[in-house]
C-alpha cells in the first residue's frame, strides 16, 4: 500500500511496505518500466504542518535493451529514497525536491514519488556483456552470434583531418 491516511499520519508515523505494479496509471508512455512490482519498504512520518518526510529504500528490476545489440538485459535495481511531501500551496512547493499533494486530500499518495524515484534510478543504458560486439550496421545480424562477412569500417573518413592535426602535435 502505497496511499495514507493523512490525518492518521499528523499523530503518528506510518511503517510503509508497499508494491508499485508494473501496469500501474502512475507509469507513462516512454517510462522505463520494472520487470516486477518494485517493492518498498520505510517509515513516513510527520514534519511539520502540512508536511511529511518518507525514508527507506525501494528495489526492483527493469528489462532494458542492450545499447550495442538490443538483447534484453534484467538489471536490478535498489535504491535508498528520501522523500518530502507538502501540502499545495506551501512555499517549498516549488522546491523540484517536494512533492506537493492537494491539501484538502484525504490520502497522501507515495506512487509519483516512487515513480520519479525508479526512473532517476534505472539505468538507461546497459550492456548484456563488455564484450559486446553489436550488431551489423549494413545486415543487422548479431555480431555475438555469427558473422556475417561484412567488412566494418573502424573509423568514418570525416574524422581524417582532426587525427592528421592530431598526429602532427608534439
Amino acid at each position: 500500500m502505497l496511499s495514507f491516511d493523512i490525518r492518521s499520519l499528523e499523530s503518528h508515523a506510518a511503517q510503509v511496505e508497499g508494491r508499485l505494479a508494473p501496469d500501474d496509471p502512475v507509469w507513462e508512455d516512454r517510462d522505463v518500466r520494472p520487470a516486477i512490482p518494485i517493492t518498498v519498504e520505510g517509515r513516513l512520518s510527520a514534519a511539520g504542518p502540512s508536511r511529511f518526510y518518507f525514508s527507506g529504500h525501494f528495489s526492483g528490476e527493469a528489462t532494458v535493451p542492450c545499447r550495442r545489440c538490443l538483447t534484453e538485459v534484467v538489471v536490478h535495481v535498489r535504491e535508498d529514497a528520501h522523500f518530502i511531501f507538502s501540502s499545495e500551496g506551501d512555499d517549498s512547493a516549488d522546491d523540484p525536491d517536494v512533492f506537493p499533494f492537494d491539501a484538502n486530500a484525504a490520502k497522501l499518495d507515495m506512487r509519483p514519488a516512487v515513480r520519479e524515484a525508479w526512473l532517476l534510478a534505472a539505468p538507461g543504458f546497459v550492456l548484456c556483456r563488455e564484450d559486446c560486439k553489436g550488431l551489423c550496421a549494413t545486415c543487422g545480424v548479431d555480431l555475438n552470434a555469427e558473422t556475417c562477412g561484412h567488412v566494418q569500417a573502424t573509423t568514418d573518413s570525416r574524422w581524417d583531418a582532426l587525427k592528421d592535426a592530431q598526429d602532427r602535435l608534439p
